[in-house]
C-alpha cells in the first residue's frame, strides 16, 4: 500500500507541474508589473498575512458579493491607492484525492518591500493594529475618492483616510485585485499538507 501511495503522489506531481509553471510565469509577470492581479479562490476565503503596510489613500466600504451558487455573503471592502508591504504572505488550501495541498505566494522578505497599486479586498473578516490620518468615518461609500474607482452602493456605510499603516495584518479576503503588484523576491510553492500563513 505505501508503495502505491508513492506512485499516485508522483503521478500527481507529473500532472501538477505545468499548472505550476503556467501559474509562476504568470505571477512573475504580476510581479514585473507586467499585467494586474486578481486572486480569487472558488468562492473561498483564503488567507492573507501581512507584517507591515504603509498606504496613502484608502477606503472602506460594507457590499455584498455572489457566490457560484447564488449565495450572498456580506463583506467588507477595502481598498488602498498605494501600498509598501513587507513580509508578504499568502496561502490557499487545495482538496485533493490524496489529501491537501497548500499554494503559498510570499515576497517582501530579509529587506525587500512589495509595492501595489490600487489595491482592492473585499474579506470577511481580518484584525490588525492600525495607524489612520485624516480619517472621515461614515461618509456616503459612492463618494469615496481616495481609491481609483472604488465605491459603493448610494447611501450605504463608507470610511476613508489620506494615509494608513497597519502591522501585523491578518486578513480572511474572499478576493483581491491590484493595478499593479510588484514582487522582486517572488516565492511561490505547493506544499503537502495544511501550511497557511497563520
Amino acid at each position: 500500500m505505501a508503495e502505491q501511495g508513492r506512485v499516485r503522489w508522483k503521478r500527481f506531481a507529473l500532472i501538477f507541474a505545468p499548472v505550476t509553471v503556467m501559474t509562476s510565469l504568470l505571477v512573475g509577470a504580476t510581479a514585473q508589473g507586467v499585467i494586474g492581479a486578481t486572486f480569487v479562490v472558488s468562492g473561498n476565503a483564503f488567507k492573507l498575512a501581512v507584517g507591515e503596510l504603509r498606504g496613502q489613500g484608502f477606503t472602506l466600504a460594507s457590499d455584498l458579493v455572489e457566490t457560484r451558487k447564488g449565495r450572498k455573503i456580506p463583506v467588507i471592502a477595502t481598498g488602498v491607492r498605494h501600498a509598501v508591504v513587507t513580509d508578504l504572505c499568502q496561502s490557499a488550501l487545495v482538496r485533493t484525492p490524496m489529501g491537501t495541498i497548500t499554494i503559498l505566494l510570499t515576497g517582501g522578505r530579509a529587506g525587500n518591500v512589495v509595492t501595489i497599486d490600487d489595491l482592492v479586498i473585499e474579506l470577511e473578516t481580518g484584525r490588525t493594529a492600525a495607524y489612520l490620518r485624516d480619517l472621515e468615518l461614515g461618509r456616503d461609500a459612492a463618494t469615496l475618492d481616495q481609491v481609483p474607482g472604488f465605491g459603493g452602493p448610494p447611501g450605504s456605510f463608507g470610511s476613508q483616510a489620506r494615509a494608513v499603516t497597519l502591522r501585523n495584518v491578518r486578513l480572511s479576503p474572499r478576493a483581491a485585485t491590484a493595478a499593479t503588484f510588484s514582487l522582486p523576491d517572488l516565492s511561490l510553492d505547493a506544499v503537502r499538507g495544511e501550511r497557511e500563513c497563520y
